[in-house]
């Protein structure tokens, strides 16, 4: 097995033809035919990008997708998206969300068509990404369960669900992005991670969590300056992740302020290391990039650091996002060559 399998935490810049460039979850400029016929070249495109970086496990950089949680979220019974309140996302800032108005079913799959056609273009392992319980319900207004938990629980059936459907259409790793962990530790240790364990249940493929501090977006950096010297939230969660079933724990470590420590809490986990900033256009050098994951080394064995971002590179135009994807590559390629020699 290669040392050090590189990948992205999920998303990737869109086409200027299929959405309005460095902007995130920015309205599609295609419809009906076009636009599905635009989502499959952009996919793609996400792919080719990532193969000629030296990204060895490949996703589909959500190109067929609006929001990371909404775009699901709208295939589901039960959600009204005409019907919206205002709430506080990630406890840091308003937004106009869909509400919750009756039980929530997924009637049909939701990403297993476009699961397939990723599968299609590669030989190389996929990886794909669905938002998680807790992150889901923090994204939602919720006038029926009106209990955070039993949402959550109602949410986590149905990614399995969709899992299960993905797995089968032949991806690798299924991924749950959770931020939502990283601001709700009460919650995500009295429920959360419960209800991830039941997301991810009875699964083949590799699970993985992605706690990260979010989108490099005005509203997180402003918050990123309220958090101190330290950046220690994963200490109040990363004990019971260690314990749970998921194999694979993601986190935020470039340019953070994250001691590398922390990762020691969870040993024995495969850990995707974040070696790429992605709230800058500054795009990092291999040297950097080994520099952070030569770090991690200190806490996680070889065979099991995964190099990665930090969190998605939608806002960032495409070609820093390529550059960022290459100096991923390339500074983890200097580590392997150093572990190999």
């Amino acid at each position: 097995m290669t040392l050090l399998q590189t990948t992205t935490a999920g998303s990737l810049p869109k086409p200027a033809w299929l959405a309005e460039p460095n902007t995130l979850w920015a309205p599609w400029r295609l419809t009906g035919d076009d636009l599905v016929a635009g989502k499959q070249d952009a996919l793609r495109l996400a792919v080719d990008d990532q193969r000629r970086a030296g990204i060895h496990i490949l996703g589909d950089g959500e190109q067929t997708r609006q929001h990371f949680v909404t775009t699901f979220v709208e295939h589901l019974a039960g959600v009204d998206f005409e019907k919206r309140e205002t709430v506080r996302i990630r406890d840091r800032y308003d937004a106009s969300v869909p509400t919750v108005v009756g039980a929530v079913e997924r009637p049909q799959p939701v990403f297993v068509e476009d699961a397939a056609f990723l599968r299609a273009q590669t030989d190389q392992p996929i990886k794909w990404t669905l938002p998680g319980p807790m992150t889901m319900i923090d994204t939602l207004y919720d006038a029926h369960y009106r209990t955070r938990e039993k949402l959550a629980w109602e949410f986590a059936t149905i990614l399995n669900q969709e899992a299960r459907e993905l797995e089968a259409a032949g991806v690798d790793i299924i991924q749950f992005d959770e931020p939502a962990f990283n601001v709700f530790f009460d919650e995500a240790n009295d429920w959360g991670i419960a209800t991830l364990e039941r997301a991810a249940e009875g699964l083949r493929a590799e699970t993985a969590v992605h706690i990260c501090y979010g989108y490099g977006i005005e509203a997180n950096t402003q918050w990123k300056k309220t958090l101190g010297s330290e950046w220690r939230q994963y200490e109040r969660t990363f004990p019971n992740l260690q314990r749970s079933t998921i194999d694979i724990i993601s986190l935020e470590c470039q340019n953070s302020r994250v001691p590398m420590d922390l990762i020691a809490l969870v040993r024995g986990k495969k850990v995707m290391v974040g070696a790429i900033d992605v709230a800058t256009d500054a795009i990092e050098t291999p040297d950097q990039v080994a520099q952070t994951l030569r770090a991690a080394l200190r806490f996680v064995d070889a065979d099991k650091l995964y190099p990665a971002t930090n969190c998605g590179l939608a806002p960032l135009a495409r070609h820093v996002a390529r550059g960022k994807l290459k100096a991923l590559a390339d500074g983890a390629s200097i580590v392997r060559q150093e572990l190999l020699s």
